[in-house]
């Protein structure tokens, strides 16, 4: 089975990131009854205890071996932050004795919410140390087949040191596929430069990654809301438990619940859900690099807008069960989006359904054609479907939808991006503090907002065309 290694960077990207290694542990516990180290443990985690046993019985003169005795588990990560704020949170915590220190790189100043300094001071500094704790990963890996990079946008760690590694990977592993989750700051965030970083890390993003997985704030704010309307509203199996894995900060990190802990369980399921496969079996397994070559028709075009059904995995809330049909229709809407965008207003130039729990092909075949004339797809992709099947639901539930739609709507979220941007770059607002870092210069500002516009440009052109979208050409019939 091929493996995978995440790599979180910054306070988020940390704190994230942890609290997928939480959930993940706790689904492969519910699976994996007799602690066994099996390949779906293999494909994220190493069993790296020297006492490991083999269970072997002997039957009629032959010994019969069952396999490895789980015994220590270490992620197949790489945590990366220049405070050591969360990563010592993360050591003081539940999972501390999962992670050794070859895996961890830390400062302790920080980046001053400046993308400059991560990118440039930090990402210099470090560069030899973050490329051999990279390559030790990837040594322990059979079959590397993917990178999942964890950071945000807003900060400077995050955001400038995030995009360094991801430029590194391409530089060291070409030929493996870099999958990034991005969170993106909402237009009230608390720091006030995350115009700057956001931008200055999208050119970075759109140039070295494979796949981009944007996620808002403010859409994490939104479903947290209204699960917590939902918790209020008083009726009968609609509550969420005190000590339910949606709100508690217990999941890996020490400490009382964070304000955080609810938006960053959220992005958690998101990953447990797109790595099920590589993870499970299934019917119908989807590996992590057929996203890219499935959903992404231009390399610049590869920001994939994520939506999840259900929001409350892991039996956070005790709704009832959505049935089958809502579940496809909910996947669709934009109260269920990772961004503030509705798809059905966009243009799709592909998607992707990944499906867990017991569902039949007939059943998503059956969906697909039901959904098809409400979602408009471009002419010379109408059939751009991808689709996967792990046979594992999320623990609580008898199935969940993780669908990735490579869609113009996105682009709003671009405009608005660019919109903040130059607000504060006409009035050169707070340049001084990145024209100061060592070979930062202002070029780079004007050339990280072209390459935004740019983008920005390609998601309109194809998504003007949705009015006028013309059916394919009748096939030519060869005469007899």
């Amino acid at each position: 089975m091929t493996q995978s290694v995440v790599v979180q960077v910054g306070q988020c990207g940390n704190q994230v990131g942890c609290r997928f290694w939480d959930l993940a542990l706790r689904e492969h516990a519910h699976v994996n009854k007799k602690g066994m180290y099996d390949e779906a443990l293999r494909s994220f985690f190493r069993n790296v205890d020297s006492r490991m046993i083999i269970d072997c019985v002997a039957r009629n003169g032959y010994t019969i071996c069952a396999g490895l005795t789980l015994a220590y588990l270490n992620p197949q990560a790489v945590l990366v932050d220049m405070e050591e704020g969360v990563v010592n949170e993360i050591l003081q915590g539940p999972l501390r004795e999962m992670f050794d220190s070859t895996q961890l790189l830390t400062d302790v100043s920080g980046s001053g919410n400046n993308w400059a300094v991560g990118h440039m001071t930090y990402g210099s500094a470090y560069r030899e140390q973050i490329v051999d704790k990279l390559r030790k990963a990837a040594e322990h890996c059979d079959c590397l087949q993917c990178f999942f990079i964890i950071h945000s946008m807003g900060g400077g760690t995050g955001s400038g040191l995030g995009t360094k590694v991801l430029s590194l990977l391409e530089e060291e592993f070409p030929e493996v596929c870099r999958i990034v989750s991005s969170i993106y700051p909402s237009a009230e965030d608390d720091v006030v430069t995350s115009p700057y970083n956001s931008v200055l890390a999208m050119r970075e993003l759109t140039e070295h990654a494979d796949c981009v997985l944007p996620v808002e704030n403010q859409s994490l704010v939104d479903i947290v809301n209204k699960i917590k309307q939902m918790s209020h509203a008083g009726r009968p199996g609609s509550v969420i438990r005190r000590d339910s894995t949606l709100i508690s900060g217990q999941g890996g990190l020490s400490g009382a619940e964070k304000p955080f802990d609810a938006m960053n369980n959220i992005v958690a399921n998101l990953l447990l859900n797109i790595t099920s496969s590589a993870r499970f079996d299934g019917s119908l397994n989807m590996d992590l690099n057929e996203i890219a070559m499935n959903l992404v028709p231009f390399p610049r075009l590869h920001y994939l807008v994520p939506s999840l059904t259900p929001l409350y995995t892991l039996a956070d809330v005790s709704v009832p069960t959505r049935r089958l049909d809502q579940m496809f229709s909910d996947s669709f809407s934009k109260d269920h989006q990772l961004i503030r965008a509705d798809p059905k207003r966009g243009l799709y130039l592909a998607c992707a359904l990944m499906v867990r729990g017991n569902v039949h092909v007939s059943d998503l075949r059956r969906n697909i054609e039901r959904m098809k004339p409400s979602l408009p797809f471009v002419s010379w992709n109408q059939e751009g479907w991808k689709t996967g099947l792990c046979s594992v639901p999320p623990v609580g539930h008898s199935h969940s939808l993780l669908a990735l739609a490579n869609n113009t709507c996105v682009m709003s979220t671009f405009m608005e991006l660019r919109e903040r941007f130059t607000k504060l770059y006409r009035k050169k607002a707070h340049l001084h503090h990145y024209l100061h870092v060592e070979g930062m210069e202002q070029s780079m500002f004007s050339e990280a907002v072209g390459s935004l516009s740019s983008l920005i440009e390609e998601y309109y052109l194809l998504d003007a065309t949705k009015g006028r979208l013309v059916p394919d050409a009748p096939r030519l019939r060869i005469a007899r």
